[in-house]
């Protein structure tokens, strides 16, 4: 580590050659370790979250920023039984990996989050860019108890094999005995 109160760099230094930029080689007063191995790190790229090799100095869409499509559902509580109805409307937009193929049996997902998650799964449909499920879950559930968890819902195929291939979730804090509408980004699978 270099003190960096000591006159050690020339005055003119500007920023391609300072040791801020990552695109330069490190200099004899910084070394940057592997945190696992304590081994020094190679000096143009590291490993993302996905375990493949990035350059620094080439920030660009990596394929998981692209658009994923979107779920519409729908939901309300209805006091009197103590029972939500969660409705998968469609997906919209949907893409998935060409791994999965031309067009994927694909299905939906659900889990409440509670201690104990009930979960459910639409009927699987043949992929496209618009799905259309349109089927109610009800489940009976006490009010105080659902508004404190979430509701994820899992994109997944059921061809060639059965993969999740994209993901969304949302809060029940709101959930009231109006029927209510969400548009979902669909984001890529958490590892």
């Amino acid at each position: 580590v270099s003190d960096l109160r000591t006159s050690t760099l020339p005055r003119s230094l500007d920023l391609s050659h300072s040791m801020f930029d990552l695109r330069s080689p490190p200099h004899r007063f910084m070394k940057r370790y592997d945190s696992v191995s304590s081994v020094p790190s190679s000096t143009s790229s590291r490993k993302d979250s996905h375990g493949s090799n990035r350059s620094l100095d080439t920030i660009t869409l990596s394929g998981d920023e692209r658009d994923f499509g979107r779920l519409n559902v729908k939901l309300c509580y209805v006091p009197s039984v103590e029972q939500i109805w969660i409705t998968v409307l469609h997906c919209q937009g949907l893409s998935w990996p060409s791994s999965c193929g031309e067009n994927p049996r694909v299905y939906v997902k659900g889990i409440l989050t509670l201690p104990k998650p009930v979960q459910f799964k639409s009927s699987a449909k043949e992929g496209c860019n618009d799905i259309e499920f349109m089927e109610t879950f009800v489940f009976a559930i006490k009010l105080q108890s659902v508004q404190t968890v979430r509701l994820v819902f899992k994109i997944q195929t059921q061809t060639p094999r059965k993969r999740t291939i994209g993901e969304c979730s949302l809060s029940l804090r709101e959930l009231s005995s109006e029927e209510s509408s969400h548009w979902l980004d669909i984001s890529p699978p958490s590892k």
